[in-house]
């Protein structure tokens, strides 16, 4: 009978020797980061890289992780049972599973008990770095303006009631308000969100907030906060519960909440911090003057492709990457769409094989052994597809290129929404802009077909398009009569 370990501090020693633990003093560690927003991917990333940094003996990099919203609280209790443990289970292509335990993770706040106290822990001077996982829709901007929708009920509030505040952006200003009237040195605040220019996204958002919440504070973070952008990178599927009781099989761990992740990692960041930083180059990641042709390659290739087979595989019946990816008809399209609208306009990056690398994120997507969900790909898409795959289409319309693949993903798109939960398609949207999508692509059916490419905030002027338009209108109804296979094939012909 398997002699199964809770996962804490005392029984670190006790877990099998193929298990990396922390071999650091944890009890030595003092908070130099707080991260907002604690999901598998942060601790499949970031966290994961500050635990091999504090593995080389530096003591001021622990992680305080806080939660913002009510629904935080589930995983921030399960950490602090677990003493901020947790396992990081990696699987490579031929089926080998490892098991980390990170110890990176020392403190937590859930904020929505008590804010003030969240926003004392951001002002402590021995915070230098706030990082930040809160997804696309996080950042409050209006998809076709790229401009913070100040109008925002929640955003109202902050500004109605600053010492409670809601949202993000009221807490940063609090507490970047009490670190100068305190006069305690800036901090860095970086997003390691998939959000291209997530830096300066994030800098535009939050001087948007405060020029309304706190002008005077304006000045002062334009010069002792720093913002820089980053390109981050490892698909990090949803834990199952199959997850949980695979670890406690293989490894005897009984763990509330690991983490399941692929063996690659990627994170290349601009080296603009204000007040000091972990040697995270000394574990892997790459410090770059500018990140933008790194993160706009990862954008358009893996976010994109990723969403090209979460509506394509969903229409077919798939419910997997991996499912989809091994499918030659799904593999051949994506590769297509790689080679034939993206790469064309990504130019030369430096120190990147843009082929290899292309035949990597498909290598990527065919681990069978990551399980990674369409239903995930598909969720928060209004966020998604305005940043991964319209821009790809807008310049390749410029520059007279094909459009053809990416507009089908488009199509798709509409299809997965006015299909939902009708016979065959057993699925919910999960998207924040869920009533406007369903009934906008549903009204395309019959009223106006022109109904879905009219939602401003996601397409813009790209409804203005003639080309765009036709090429659109085209393939969503090839779809209607002919379904998903029908539809590529009959492309793959024409192109």
């Amino acid at each position: 009978m398997q002699d199964i370990k809770f996962l804490n501090t005392e029984n670190l020693s006790l877990l099998p020797n193929e298990v990396k633990i922390p071999d650091y003093n944890r009890s030595k560690i003092q908070t130099g980061i707080v991260h907002i927003g604690v999901g598998g991917f942060f601790r499949a990333h970031c966290a994961f890289y500050t635990d091999k940094v504090l593995h080389k003996n530096t003591t001021n990099w622990g992680i305080c992780g806080m939660g913002l919203l009510p629904n935080d609280r589930k995983i921030i209790d399960t950490l602090n049972r677990q003493d901020g443990l947790y396992t990081l289970m990696s699987t490579q292509s031929d089926g080998v599973l490892s098991a980390r335990v990170i110890g990176s993770m020392i403190d937590f706040v859930f904020a929505p008990e008590n804010p003030q106290i969240a926003i004392k822990k951001m002002a402590d001077p021995a915070v230098k770095i706030i990082t930040l996982t809160i997804t696309e829709g996080g950042y409050n901007f209006n998809e076709a303006t790229k401009e913070f929708q100040i109008e925002d009920p929640t955003i109202q509030w902050d500004l109605n009631n600053p010492q409670h505040p809601k949202t993000v952006f009221g807490y940063l200003t609090q507490a970047l308000k009490k670190r100068r009237d305190n006069n305690i040195p800036g901090l860095t605040l970086q997003s390691c969100d998939n959000i291209q220019k997530n830096g300066a996204v994030l800098k535009k958002m939050l001087l948007s907030f405060v020029k309304k919440a706190q002008p005077d504070l304006i000045d002062w973070i334009n010069q002792n906060v720093t913002f820089p952008n980053s390109m981050v990178d490892r698909i990090t599927p949803v834990t199952k519960p199959s997850d949980i009781k695979k670890l406690k099989s293989e490894f005897e761990i009984d763990d509330g909440w690991p983490v399941v992740c692929e063996p690659f990692i990627q994170w290349i960041i601009e080296d603009d911090f204000a007040n000091g930083r972990p040697e995270w180059e000394s574990v892997g990641a790459q410090f770059v003057q500018d990140v933008g042709p790194y993160e706009k390659m990862k954008i358009r290739l893996l976010n994109a492709g990723h969403s090209l087979l979460g509506f394509l595989g969903t229409l077919y019946g798939c419910k997997t990457i991996d499912e989809t990816i091994e499918l030659p008809m799904f593999r051949s399209f994506l590769r297509e769409f790689m080679d034939k609208e993206v790469t064309p306009v990504l130019g030369n990056i430096k120190g990147i094989n843009i082929e290899a690398y292309k035949d990597t994120l498909i290598q990527r997507f065919g681990n069978k052994y990551i399980k990674d969900e369409l239903s995930r790909i598909c969720l928060e898409s209004s966020a998604k597809i305005p940043t991964f795959l319209l821009p790809t289409i807008k310049e390749q319309l410029v520059n007279g290129g094909s459009i053809h693949r990416g507009t089908l993903v488009v199509a798709a798109w509409c299809r997965y929404l006015e299909v939902a939960g009708t016979p065959g398609y057993n699925y919910t949207i999960d998207d924040k802009m869920a009533t406007t999508l369903q009934t906008e692509a549903r009204a395309s059916m019959s009223n106006d077909p022109m109904a879905f490419l009219k939602i401003r905030p996601i397409f813009g002027d790209l409804v203005n398009s003639k080309q765009f338009v036709e090429t659109y209108l085209h393939l969503i109804d090839t779809i209607r009569r002919s379904g998903i296979k029908k539809t590529i094939e009959e492309l793959q012909m024409s192109q």
